[in-house]
């Protein structure tokens, strides 16, 4: 397990596989690389960030995941591996569920909620980027992607 503050002061454990942390995911994040590059979508408010968001009333986890990145992104994922889970802890706790997917369809014109589609970055374009939400920043962050790098088919 990673425990770390994030850019907001709050503690976060992170950890790998089973989920351990003794609470629920209701939130989903999907980080996923396609063709040498990160998918991410720029939120009109936060900036740059991988696509996310938390689960509705009877949606699993995973349906969650999928289905945030159809909205925010126009692309269709499926084939999910669950990355990790981590909980921030604040005023209001919450467990997030990461995932990572195959891609299999790239809407070129989605309807979109809160965001503005779909951004396909290299890693070097993303470490160089100057707009990301402040979810982007810090350990667990760079932890997830370096999984995810690690484990690309």
């Amino acid at each position: 397990m990673l425990t770390f503050n994030d850019i907001n002061g709050g503690r976060v454990e992170l950890t790998f596989g089973d989920n351990y942390l003794g609470m629920e995911a209701r939130h989903v994040l999907v980080v996923l690389k396609y063709n040498g590059k990160w998918l991410l979508t720029r939120h009109r408010v936060r900036g740059i960030e991988f696509p996310g968001g938390k689960a509705e009333e009877g949606e699993s986890i995973g349906q969650a995941a999928i289905r945030e990145t159809i909205e925010e992104t126009g692309v269709t994922i499926t084939d999910l591996v669950k990355v990790a889970e981590y909980v921030v802890y604040s005023d209001s706790t919450f467990c997030k569920a990461v995932f990572t997917g195959k891609v299999t369809e790239v809407d070129e014109q989605p309807t979109l909620h809160e965001t503005e589609g779909a951004l396909w970055l290299t890693s070097e374009e993303l470490n160089q980027c100057t707009n990301l939400s402040f979810h982007m920043k810090g350990t667990g962050m760079e932890a997830i992607r370096e999984w995810v790098e690690e484990h690309e088919a």
